[in-house]
């Protein structure tokens, strides 16, 4: 991964080259391998590089042939190549074998819109001289982050929150609205962040500033609606299909390269999927606590023994308190999953060896592979027994204290209950929030209860929910998850 930071001025205004080095350089441990900086009147454009394709002249800023585009970026476009050699028969003349470049000359091609063609995990910041344009974007499912602070004409940006705060313009307030749907979900969902002011780009999303104002656009959504038809056989062999080719495609690396293995089936498939195609002994990494009900590393060493990986196993003293600032510093926001601890040790114990690994998220929000997709459908059915059965169900349910445990089993049966009465959207919200609406306001002196003036966190579910095309009910879970 790389790291980007950057300011444009309000029109007739300044930046400052201190404050986004600084910004810049807070951001060393995503890009140790180089820095640069693109700066002109009125616009600073700042990169830490993690080499990976074209090491040796892939350095950024890069440019178009007459250098009036400029790009940083942080990720990787998957379909480069291909991209390169069409605009490469439309007459523009590239400079570097880096993946980075398309984007310039495919802004040329296209303007903003340039994202619908791009194939990646990235977030990116162009900065078209000629018609004084900043454009912000980042990848279809928000894989690569990017922050930013708008206010009175100037903006400034950053991959992590930490170097964005290098902008001492930027007030230090606490968003209530973030903290609120943090305690519902463990996580600050976009566009909110932890400070007040500071926003996240959208995925999928653009941000496009000139002459002091910018235009915030969606330019892709997942589309539920439409079905793939064929037997079990044949959509089978077409998810092996998409497989292979999404591993083929990451497999694009001049540095040494392998996979997190957790033991489960969504890294176990990319190991398999990676061994098929690797010429080399796939290298895989697994990390190991000293308890049996945390502990992968019987399973992980099954995979890894059948597929013939390199593989290497690390078993940690999971201490949170000790890398709680680290790992504070880097997610910038409050975010509660323990999945962040596990993820913090394999990825250092993988360093030791690798720069590029591969790893198996997502699985369970594409094939629905969460317990709450079986509860809420149940929950759906039940819409056929009477309202004030439903309503008298949950009554009962609302006469138990809640447990200690939100995320225990008595805690998600009495949620199930407490919203069998519900609309669907709000049912679908109960299931998924972690502290409840009650238990919140319990927590909340009354300046903060009033600060939040209607709560953002309900909208985090009901909103995609209502927008959703999908016609199943597990259709639409995964919609809304997306």
């Amino acid at each position: 991964m790389c790291g980007i930071a950057g300011q444009v001025a309000s029109p007739g205004g300044t930046v400052e080259r201190e404050t986004v080095e600084r910004m810049r350089d807070r951001l060393v441990h995503r890009g140790p391998d180089s820095s640069g900086l693109h700066l002109e009147p009125g616009v600073a454009l700042g990169v830490r590089r993690l080499a990976i394709i074209d090491v040796a002249a892939g350095d950024q800023p890069i440019y178009n042939e007459d250098r009036s585009v400029a790009v940083v970026s942080n990720g990787e476009i998957y379909n480069f190549a291909e991209l390169r050699e069409r605009l490469r028969a439309r007459g523009h003349r590239f400079a570097t074998g880096a993946d980075t470049e398309v984007i310039a000359h495919l802004y040329e091609e296209r303007g903003p819109r340039l994202v619908e063609d791009l194939r990646g995990m990235f977030a990116f910041a162009l900065w078209d001289a000629a018609n004084r344009r900043l454009v912000l974007a980042r990848d279809r499912v928000g894989k690569k982050p990017l922050l930013y602070w708008e206010r009175d004409g100037a903006l400034s940006f950053a991959s992590e929150l930490a170097a964005l705060l290098e902008d001492r313009r930027i007030p230090r307030r606490m968003d209530v609205q973030a903290i609120d749907a943090y305690l519902a979900f463990l996580y600050v969902p976009h566009p909110l962040s932890a400070i007040e002011g500071v926003r996240k780009l959208p995925p999928a999303s653009t941000l496009v500033w000139e002459d002091g104002t910018s235009r915030l656009e969606r330019y892709w959504h997942l589309d539920f609606a439409r079905k793939e038809a064929g037997s079990e056989e044949e959509l089978g062999e077409r998810i092996r299909s998409h497989l292979r080719e999404a591993v083929r495609l990451r497999l694009v690396s001049e540095r040494p390269l392998g996979a997190f293995l957790s033991g489960g089936v969504d890294s176990a498939a990319v190991v398999a999927t990676m061994a098929e195609l690797s010429p080399q002994p796939v290298k895989t990494f697994s990390i190991g606590f000293d308890s049996d009900r945390f502990n992968e590393l019987p399973h992980a060493r099954r995979v890894a023994k059948l597929f013939g990986t390199d593989h290497t196993e690390h078993v940690v003293t999971a201490d949170a308190v000790s890398i709680l600032p680290k790992l504070i510093t880097h997610y910038g926001d409050p975010f509660g999953d323990s999945s962040a601890i596990p993820s913090y040790y394999v990825a250092r114990a993988a360093r030791e060896d690798v720069v590029v690994a591969l790893n198996g998220d997502g699985g369970d929000e594409s094939f629905a592979g969460y317990n709450r997709y079986v509860s809420n459908t149940l929950a759906e059915r039940l819409e056929a027994v009477p309202l004030f059965a439903r309503r008298g169900l949950a009554a009962v349910a609302g006469r138990f204290p809640e447990p200690e445990s939100p995320s225990s089993n008595p805690a998600r049966i009495r949620r199930l209950a407490l919203s069998l009465p519900l609309p669907a959207a709000e049912r679908y919200a109960m299931r998924m929030t972690y502290c409840s609406e009650e238990l919140r306001d319990e927590l909340y002196a009354a300046g903060l209860r009033a600060g939040l003036n209607g709560r953002f966190a309900h909208r985090v579910i009901a909103e995609p929910w209502r927008a959703s095309a999908a016609a199943s009910p597990v259709d639409r879970m995964l919609d809304v998850d997306v």
